[in-house]
């Protein structure tokens, strides 16, 4: 199998590894998602693991798929696998599907799909492997194959049926965040929650992080329990905490407790921090290496597309461990002057320790004065003992600066003040 292309047939069974070597479990089947115009996304694989629990792998954990092996980051969500609204599996369902060539030539069935990655490491459906109905009346004849791309079939369609919630999803597949969020906002509301309940887990965390708190709260109560918390699971700590806070606190617990643990683990420390301070307004998850890593798996790490590109500008450089809170904070190294040095070079050699990191218990003001004053996009948080704790960057200090209304506001704003001294919050105000 091919790294760029590889037949789902031919990937189910393989086994699937953590960068160690050790084995975690087989591929069962492939999940994606369909598009409006382009191909069916794929968002993870199906593994099955000891105890012949089925779970997801998220696409973004894979690493490598290479012959007969599949090798991840070595993380796994143990949660049995439930497949959400406009999720479609690739064996189970999509292959058998009976598809109508578009250059008129009749239908073929489905008997196998190549997965195939593009330049930025996204995975789509690209081939299709078509059996075409057969030509003998001998009851051992098969029909001829041939091959076709996904834009020239098309799936049976009834004239006149009205658009499911599943196509509407596929409408909205391209939207950016923001618009998707507003689009949702713009349905009347038993349609809001219908889309939703379709959409993707990581597609409705995206959305939820672009809404109003109160909007937030309101979609994850309709979507039960189970659900809300895989949408926590996928949101961003620092926004999933903000959105917890906005429930009472027996619901936000309850939510919680159904979390992943790492996850809830995030998510619990955030809301321990005041909301007006750096350590509220922080995502505890930076790039963290020692000073013996080197310049080319740092950039190695910054290349991640998930990861936000302000969390990108830097990696910060600490003693063991190096996971929050980490060990004392030794210094930051900038992207730019990684770019200035050879792969091979220690960030023990290059470190800037002339940027003093932030308290968690500093408030908004002076993290917003700090980053204006210095032209960065990103600061360090430490706790008393001076470990690395996460860091706050220049967006999560814009959302909570900004008025309660600023999303849906369409009064043009020249300049956005920023207060000299403590910021107020009244109720209900976001707290990044």
């Amino acid at each position: 199998m091919s790294t760029q292309r590889v037949f789902v047939a031919r990937l189910v069974g393989c086994a699937v590894f953590d960068p160690a070597g050790d084995r975690l479990g087989r591929v069962r089947d492939v999940v994606v998602v369909y598009r409006k115009d382009d191909p069916p996304r794929v968002v993870g694989l199906i593994v099955e693991i000891p105890g012949r629990r089925h779970v997801f792998l998220s696409i973004g954990r894979v690493t490598t798929i290479a012959t007969g092996q599949v090798i991840t980051t070595g993380l796994i969500n143990v949660r049995r696998f439930q497949q959400r609204g406009g999720e479609v599996r690739v064996i189970a369902e999509l292959l058998g599907r009976r598809v109508f060539l578009r250059d008129g030539s009749g239908h073929a069935v489905i008997e196998d799909a190549a997965i195939e990655r593009n330049r930025l490491g996204e995975w789509a459906i690209g081939q299709l492997f078509l059996r075409r109905p057969k030509t003998s009346a001998s009851p051992f004849a098969k029909g001829p194959t041939t091959f076709a791309a996904w834009k020239e079939v098309r799936e049976n369609q009834v004239p006149g049926e009205a658009q499911s919630a599943e196509q509407l999803v596929a409408t909205y597949s391209e939207l950016h965040a923001a618009d998707l969020a507003s689009t949702l906002l713009d349905l009347p509301e038993e349609r809001m929650i219908e889309v939703a309940d379709q959409l993707p887990d990581d597609r409705l965390a995206d959305a939820l992080e672009e809404m109003p708190e109160d909007e937030q709260a309101h979609i994850l109560e309709r979507l039960g329990d189970a659900r809300a918390a895989d949408i926590l699971d996928a949101m961003e700590p620092d926004d999933a905490a903000d959105l917890l806070a906005q429930l009472p606190e027996g619901r936000s617990e309850q939510l919680l407790e159904l979390m992943g643990k790492d996850e809830a683990d995030d998510v619990r420390a955030l809301l321990a921090y005041g909301p007006d301070t750096a350590g509220g307004l922080m995502t505890p998850e930076p790039i963290v290496l020692s000073a013996e890593a080197t310049v080319a798996e740092a950039l190695a790490l910054i290349r991640r597309h998930e990861l936000h590109p302000a969390l990108a500008a830097a990696v910060f450089v600490t003693l063991p461990p190096y996971e929050t809170p980490t060990g004392r904070l030794l210094g930051v190294v900038h992207f730019q002057r990684m770019l200035r040095y050879p792969p091979h070079e220690r960030l023990g050699t290059i470190i800037d320790d002339t940027l003093d990191p932030v308290r968690a218990t500093a408030s908004a003001a002076e993290v917003a004065r700090l980053l204006a004053s210095y032209n960065l996009v990103s600061l360090p948080v430490v706790d008393a003992a001076r470990r690395l704790v996460g860091a706050v960057s220049v967006d999560d200090v814009l959302d909570h600066l900004l008025p309660d209304d600023w999303r849906t506001n369409d009064t043009d704003t020249d300049a956005v003040a920023v207060p000299a001294g403590p910021v107020a919050r009244s109720a209900g105000t976001r707290r990044h």
